[in-house]
């Protein structure tokens, strides 16, 4: 069920802005600033930042990190029940962790048009030969979150330019 215009609420915003903390984080190491937090009945399972660059690996995303982390902490990569949110909207290969993990909810910050999965550049979650369906709700501190990416790219721009 996809529901992108559903008001968020303040638990929404409170797990969000962990994600942006971790965002930060990822911007501070040279990473694209992208935070994810795995979160079931309140408890934060998992977290992760993006780290491709540090790690010389391209599945090293916040969202992959924070599945892991999940995973491990709980001795399953099943995570019913558990709601993912991330600053921005995850990409196929996040997204088809998210339903492997068979993650029940999906909450993210800033749409993604060029690689977004969720309804940005294509929809997988709406694809109908999935056996598993993930709750969306987008847009969640999406200004802020896109904020933080734009703000990232405007500094490496300028940095290559002088």
């Amino acid at each position: 069920m996809t529901d992108k215009l559903s008001k968020p609420s303040d638990e929404d915003q409170h797990w969000m802005r962990h994600a942006l903390e971790l965002a930060a984080r990822a911007e501070a190491a040279g990473e694209v600033p992208v935070g994810a937090v795995l979160v079931r009945d309140g408890e934060l399972l998992g977290e992760g930042c993006n780290g491709p660059i540090a790690a010389h690996d391209p599945t090293a995303h916040a969202e992959i990190a924070a599945l892991r982390a999940a995973a491990a902490r709980v001795g399953n990569y099943r995570l019913p029940g558990a709601t993912l949110y991330v600053t921005l909207e995850p990409c196929p290969m996040c997204v088809g962790a998210m339903i492997h993990a068979r993650v029940a909810r999906l909450v993210y910050g800033a749409a993604d048009p060029k690689t977004g999965a969720v309804g940005g550049a294509l929809d997988l979650l709406g694809h109908p030969s999935h056996n598993h369906r993930i709750e969306v709700t987008g847009g969640v501190l999406a200004e802020t979150c896109a904020e933080q990416l734009r703000a990232f790219f405007r500094t490496r721009r300028q940095s290559r330019t002088q």
